[in-house]
């Protein structure tokens, strides 16, 4: 640690030090890893670091069970997460109504990266960490990344690495610190408090941790599936503000589209009160059941699915892993019939980068709707539909030209909770110049940033996409 500097953190007692984040985004070639030795790092790891797992039948989980009146999956400690039933109905212009298995763990846990100036540049504490739903096994991962269960030793294991920074106010200042939604569509009504700390004194080193700059990071974004989402919605939380970088038209629309001070298509009070009017009149009533009451959807030996087969399916997995606070466990997953499409319409207005969110409802969202991406879906899904019934912009977003494509990548959902669930991240930039429906809105990334540090305004693929964005710059 004889690179570090300062001891202590700076007292910036305006807030976050945008100048320092803004630094730390651009230092890519420097830090104390190179790229080239990030790479070495990680293989190292990627070998070090074994996960097994296998599909099994739900016989053959241990301490989960399914109840058996209600039929809902449980652990026999009565934490960690239960997979229940839900019924929701939407009343709005193309009426529906249906049910579904979801994941319910009311416990809310910690997203944490660790930050600390090493040469006076921040830099974070990032982690190798595979978990049993990854597609490809290792990845990058916070620094902390922990339910409560976990954290509380429910699982019976050793304890979470570097927590007290997040817990312990004299350990960290908090950068940014913020209760968000996970997937409403899986989940329901989950949370976890997303956080960025900076480090009060000396930070242990352990082998499975490396420190990244910002920029670092963003760079490594531009890899399919190496970045977790666990990662990606952290770093989306950080403030953002006008910063230096490449001089092309594309890139310098998104350095503007970065600074609260570039001129808008809406104000920041305009696009709230059209969001609370979306809020005010939603029309989609969610009721709690019992997941044996669940019409159209089937249970085996092996899955509970539905009967099209589409949507997804509940699996059980066995998963031995050498490295993790317990070595062995079984677990249910939430496995996803297809790849989905998550994708960002951009456009330059006044010269500033606009994306095209939408006032996106889920039955698993506390306020019902959130500001999702333009395109949010898995196309098998919608594919028996009429053309009328597809997602609005999904063949625009697949139609793009290469010029128009300003990121695309592939990349995971969460694999604590979910088998192998992939989706295509991309931003695609159009000049097209339309009427867009009352649900959407063009707004820059700064004001998507700004409603980031309030609860419940942008969902987690937004926020995704956001982090990935902000990678092109």
């Amino acid at each position: 640690m004889s690179r570090e500097h300062p001891a202590e953190p700076p007292d910036n007692t305006g807030g976050p030090d945008l100048e320092r984040i803004a630094a730390s985004a651009a230092a890519v070639d420097g830090g104390l890893l190179s790229m080239t030795d990030f790479r070495h790092w990680f293989d190292e790891r990627r070998k070090a670091i074994r996960m097994d797992v296998r599909r099994i039948p739900f016989a053959e989980l241990q301490r989960w069970s399914f109840q058996p009146v209600t039929g809902n999956l449980v652990h026999d400690s009565g934490r960690f997460f239960a997979v229940e039933g839900l019924r929701a109905r939407y009343d709005g212009p193309n009426p529906a109504s249906w049910s579904q298995p979801i994941m319910n763990q009311p416990e809310v846990g910690f997203l944490g990266i660790l930050v600390k100036e090493f040469d006076g540049v921040l830099h974070c504490l990032m982690q190798a960490k595979a978990e049993p739903g990854n597609a490809e096994g290792l990845q990058l991962s916070p620094t902390v990344q922990a339910t409560r269960s976990n954290y509380t030793g429910v699982h019976e294991g050793s304890a979470v690495r570097y927590l007290e920074y997040f817990t312990d106010p004299g350990k960290g200042r908090a950068l940014t610190d913020v209760l968000l939604s996970e997937h409403g569509d899986w989940f329901y009504r989950k949370r976890n408090r997303n956080m960025v700390v900076e480090a009060v004194g000396d930070v242990p080193e352990h082998e499975d941790y490396c420190w990244l700059t910002l920029g670092q990071v963003r760079r490594l974004l531009g890899i399919p599936d190496l970045v977790n989402m666990d990662t990606r919605t952290v770093l989306a939380c950080l403030p953002v503000g006008p910063a230096g970088g490449p001089s092309d038209g594309a890139a310098t629309a998104l350095t503007a589209s970065l600074s609260a001070q570039a001129p808008a298509a809406h104000t920041l009070p305009e696009l709230l009160r059209w969001f609370n009017a979306i809020r005010a009149r939603s029309e989609v009533t969610v009721e709690p059941v019992p997941l044996a009451a669940l019409d159209d959807w089937v249970r085996d030996a092996d899955e509970i699915r539905h009967t099209s087969g589409r949507h997804f399916a509940i699996v059980a997995v066995s998963v031995e892993a050498g490295n993790r606070e317990v070595t062995g466990w079984t677990q249910p997953l939430l496995s996803p019939r297809g790849t989905g499409v998550v994708a960002f319409l951009a456009k330059r207005i006044n010269g500033v980068l606009h994306v095209l969110a939408h006032a996106h409802p889920e039955p698993g969202y506390v306020d019902i709707v959130e500001l999702g991406p333009t395109v949010q879906c898995v196309p098998d899904n919608h594919a028996h539909l009429p053309p009328e019934r597809q997602p609005r912009f999904l063949d625009e977003v697949l139609a793009a030209r290469p010029e128009q494509i300003l990121y695309d990548a592939v990349q995971s959902e969460e694999g604590g909770r979910f088998y192998r669930a992939l989706s295509r991240y991309m931003v695609v930039e159009t000049d097209e110049d339309r009427a867009v429906p009352e649900d959407y809105r063009w707004m820059t990334v700064a004001q998507l940033v700004t409603l980031l540090q309030h609860s419940n305004y942008c969902n987690i693929q937004a926020r995704s996409l956001i982090a990935c964005l902000q990678s092109v710059w």
